[in-house]
């Protein structure tokens, strides 16, 4: 298989090399570039996008507003082999990013993202509250593939930047304001001043509301209705230059979600109904406890967008996430310069989900949580002629909790704590070398310990057991990067990335380990038992890839990689037990894919801006039994695509119009690692249309537009999840919306 995809990849390289070599290099009459060229910090130095031996895109703020983006949901509809889901405990401002098959869906303490999401070089831990407002933004980049020596834990999937405007860099401020259908209203400002030659200050804020995707049928007088979004942020940062060679930037951020729970409705009919049509005695089947109790999918609400639950408690979700940080840098000399990132956050939440859908409470599980963590991080860089390097310390706690009090399982009360202690420490260094005018040639290596102690407290205290456990690795990749022609570079990288393993976040399997239920509680558990953490997850990537300008109106990426997973935990949940049990399936996977991404200037006034990505993963699952349905990739969509086109026209007094279309197409997937059809979790393919007309200012200094979103009002899954009892199907909140947006800078 290696030896094939080797093969592949040497071909594609020396098909793209003699088509983008220095023959093919045009060059303009003016020598005036047509593309801004975007100087990122994929490497913890800067490099032209160009330069770095990884697959990436990066969006600058002007390119997310037209193109509608205003989270990282919206990120997802443009980036190959990424897709961002919503829904972790009903919440509508989770965000749960997939790259090239890696991520989660799950959002309690126990669990880790695989793929990473950092604000200025500072982790973000949760995926609840992570959705960031992505308005007055300098930057975001996107970094597909194991990340494991310059990231390190959990992104092993990938990595996302978020690089926010450094105060003083443009001074000035910006006002905004969004109406639109559907309730839709956003405001905004951000203003940047210098207050003396050495302070500098910049605030941004916003707050951004959304009517609801359907009703809450029978609460009256709900307070928010399904699906509405509101969500308020602020962001303050303070820059001290004191002398040239030496600045602290101290920021301090939060943002705070009022929200309707996310659409979702429950599917009771089809479990057993295979069994039911064909069997003599349809009792015998196994047909969920939904279903044995009387309960039918007419229980549900006709719209599935409408939801028929009785629990008022449970119809409005809550998230607030804040947090500090300091980074203060210092060049020691022209060559040699040293960064230290500190930081503190906090976030919580109160949600919950009446699984069930229907008036009664027959299964739901409120909840409750918080993590607060803190990180610290030192750098050392610095360039000596042909040497370059970045070696760094790197410290991360974080501890939380997750409460359910009470939750309703087939109509019995009871209550579930989740909590967790994590320290992680770690020590890397990356190296580069000119080995010629032409080839430069990197390797880094990173030393990774994790620490982890958990609990778990079950019918207060009826189970209560606590597990710890550590985990060690070493990551490490090389890279070469060889310039052809002045404009195009070929990289090829092999990366190595590691997660730590986890806890279950729903043990519930440890009433099948209680060794006498009459004794008195906590009740005396099997040693060892279920609550045990998986081991290392590790990947390993071979990659090769092309990107540049072939021609003066043409800037072109291509990637191509093959990864192989070890130890990867997917998730797995069921209500046939003693409650919403989940556990991990541990899997082996390869997953080999082409990624693309193009700008293309066809003449002075058109622009075409295209992506695609395929990726075809391979799971192997060692529990799987003869007979049972190819294990999948779950919520990993084999085609992604995305084809925007931008035209303008000047007009005599300088202003100009800009007429924009975005199309973006996510392929067919399941929502569980089977592809099983008796499951019925396997997810429709769907197409989103957003366009934007916007008429921009002689002087560029306001803007006023008009937009739609979704325009075709595609209704989609985010996921599926079928529990043996019922299957939920987790609906998107992404709804047509059409409106005006108006900004002004001064």
């Amino acid at each position: 298989m290696r030896s094939k995809i080797f093969t592949v990849t040497a071909t594609t390289i020396a098909v793209l090399g003699a088509g983008f070599g220095p023959t093919a290099l045009a060059q303009s009459e003016d020598n005036d570039p047509i593309f801004e060229e975007i100087t990122v910090t994929a490497k913890k130095r800067k490099q032209s996008i160009y330069e770095v031996p990884v697959a990436m895109s990066a969006f600058t703020g002007a390119t997310m507003e037209k193109q509608g983006i205003t989270d990282l949901v919206d990120i997802g509809k443009f980036v190959p082999n990424l897709n961002v889901t919503t829904f972790s405990a009903g919440h509508t401002s989770s965000a749960n990013p997939f790259i090239r098959g890696i991520g989660l869906q799950d959002h309690l303490i126990t669990t880790d993202p695989g793929v990473g999401v950092y604000v200025d070089g500072v982790y973000l831990g949760r995926q609840v509250g992570q959705n960031w407002s992505l308005s007055n933004i300098e930057r975001l980049e996107v970094l597909r593939g194991p990340q494991g020596t310059l990231y390190g834990r959990n992104s092993i999937g990938g990595a996302i930047n978020i690089i926010t405007k450094l105060p003083g860099s443009t001074e000035g401020g910006r006002v905004g304001l969004t109406i639109g259908t559907e309730g839709r209203v956003n405001g905004e400002f951000y203003g940047d001043t210098r207050i003396s030659n050495t302070f500098a200050v910049s605030i941004n804020g916003s707050f951004k509301r959304r009517g609801g995707s359907g009703k809450f049928l029978n609460i009256e007088n709900a307070d928010k209705d399904v699906g509405e979004t509101q969500d308020i942020s602020a962001r303050l940062a303070l820059r001290w230059t004191p002398t040239e060679d030496f600045s602290i930037v101290v920021t301090a951020d939060g943002n705070e979600g009022t929200n309707g729970l996310n659409p979702y409705t429950t599917l009771i009919d089809e479990i057993g109904a295979a069994c039911r049509a064909t069997a003599a005695d349809p009792t015998t089947c196994a047909n969920g406890s939904l279903y044995d109790a009387g309960y039918r999918n007419s229980d549900i609400a006709s719209n599935i967008y409408d939801n028929n639950t009785g629990q008022e408690s449970q119809v409005v979700v809550l998230n607030r996430a804040y947090g500090i940080s300091m980074t203060a840098d210092y060049a020691i000399s022209d060559e040699l310069a040293i960064k230290f990132i500190v930081s503190d956050r906090h976030s919580d939440y109160e949600t919950g989900l009446d699984d069930d859908s229907f008036i009664d409470d027959f299964i739901s599980f409120p909840e409750v949580g918080r993590a607060d963590q803190t990180s610290y991080e030192l750098q050392i860089s610095g360039e000596y002629d042909r040497l370059d390097f970045v070696a760094g310390l790197y410290a991360f706690d974080e501890d939380g909790v997750n409460d359910q009090d009470p939750t309703v399982f087939n109509g019995g009360l009871g209550d579930f704590t989740l909590s967790q202690d994590m320290e992680s420490r770690a020590i890397y260094v990356n190296v580069g070398y000119q080995v010629t005018d032409t080839f430069h040639l990197s390797g880094g290596i990173r030393s990774t310990e994790d620490d982890k102690t958990a609990g778990i407290i079950i019918n207060t205290g009826q189970i209560s057991t606590t597990a710890s456990k550590d985990w060690s690795e070493i990551s490490w990749e090389i890279a070469g990067t060889f310039e052809l022609g002045d404009r195009m570079n070929i990289y090829g990288t092999v990366q190595n990335g590691y997660q730590s393993g986890q806890f279950p976040p729903r043990p519930f399997c440890l009433f099948g380990d209680v060794l006498d239920f009459g004794a008195p509680f906590p009740l005396p558990l099997a040693d060892p038992n279920c609550f045990v953490a998986n081991e290392n997850v590790t990947a390993i990537n071979y990659e090769t890839g092309i990107k540049g300008l072939p021609l003066d109106n043409l800037q072109v990426g291509v990637s191509i990689f093959y990864t192989d997973y070890s130890d990867l935990p997917y998730q797995v949940s069921t209500t046939t037990g003693g409650g919403f049990d989940t556990r991990s399936v541990i899997v082996d996977q390869t997953s080999f894919g082409i990624e693309w991404e193009s700008l293309w200037a066809v003449s002075d006034n058109f622009m075409l801006q295209t992506t695609l990505g395929y990726i075809d993963a391979d799971v192997d699952d060692p529990s799987a039994q003869p007979g049972d349905a190819k294990a999948v990739a779950p919520l990993t969509p084999e085609i992604t695509f995305s084809i925007s086109p931008e035209y303008t026209v000047g007009l005599i007094n300088g202003a100009d119009i800009v007429f924009r279309a975005d199309w973006s197409y996510r392929d067919d997937m399941f929502g569980e690692p089977t592809s099983d059809p008796g499951r019925f979790t396997g997810i429709d393919s769907r197409s989103i249309l957003n366009f934007d007309i916007a008429y921009h200012s002689p002087d560029r200094d306001w803007t006023a537009a008009i937009y739609g979103r979704n325009v075709t009002d595609e209704r989609y899954d985010n996921g599926r999840l079928n529990t043996g009892d019922y299957i939920l199907r987790i609906l998107s909140n992404d709804i047509a919306e059409f409106g005006v947006r108006f900004t002004r800078e001064f």
